[in-house]
């Protein structure tokens, strides 16, 4: 290849912003950069959960308890991870719909702990989570807890979320409830489950 051929894959290689441009190929266009969540990142600690707990194989004995009804527990040996927290995935409010959806107040705690709470702006109709709560110490979560509403004529429903983490894992995880039906009662409900 002769000199001036040389010189036009050089100016091909390099834009004038000095970003690398491909001469072979056609990648396609760029995946933007993943924007950095604006409030607590629930949905990515969960996941990160959910690998953890599939790689360790973990068990967990649940306690579950359907209109004030006596408390059952079972042990569960083989857990599907993704779908045993997928109500807890409920209290993610970073979708970009929710944007400045929320107010935002710190709080320490005695003994260090940072308590930082996620609170529902009045006139945000798609904004579910109308409350979330985080304790970390340092950078670590111990504990997050969300309270979820939805109402609209013909259903109504309020879940209080929480759980618990011990050096970086799920500990332990609860969801109490009550939902309404047009014309039916209101159902109350609780489930726990202590990771082994």
């Amino acid at each position: 290849m002769h000199k001036r051929g040389k010189e036009w894959i050089g100016a091909l290689l390099w834009s004038s912003t000095g970003l690398l441009v491909a001469a072979c190929g056609d990648a396609g266009p760029a995946a933007p950069a993943p924007r950095r969540p604006l409030y607590f990142d629930v949905k990515g600690l969960l996941t990160r959960q959910v690998e953890q707990l599939d790689q360790r194989h973990a068990a967990v004995t649940k306690r579950v308890s359907l209109r004030g009804g006596a408390v059952e527990t079972v042990r569960v040996p083989a857990v599907k991870w993704a779908d045993e927290l997928q109500i807890l995935f409920q209290a993610d409010i970073n979708k970009a719909a929710l944007r400045g959806a929320y107010a935002v107040d710190s709080v320490v705690l005695p003994g260090g702990a940072l308590r930082r709470t996620y609170t529902r702006r009045p006139g945000q109709p798609n904004a579910p989570v109308a409350q979330l709560s985080v304790v970390h110490q340092g950078v670590v979560p111990q504990e997050v807890s969300a309270t979820i509403e939805q109402d609209n004529p013909l259903f109504s429903a309020q879940k209080q979320l929480r759980f618990q983490l011990q050096n970086g894992q799920l500990s332990s995880y609860e969801v109490q409830g009550t939902q309404k039906l047009v014309l039916f009662d209101t159902l109350r409900y609780s489930a726990a489950g202590q990771v082994q």
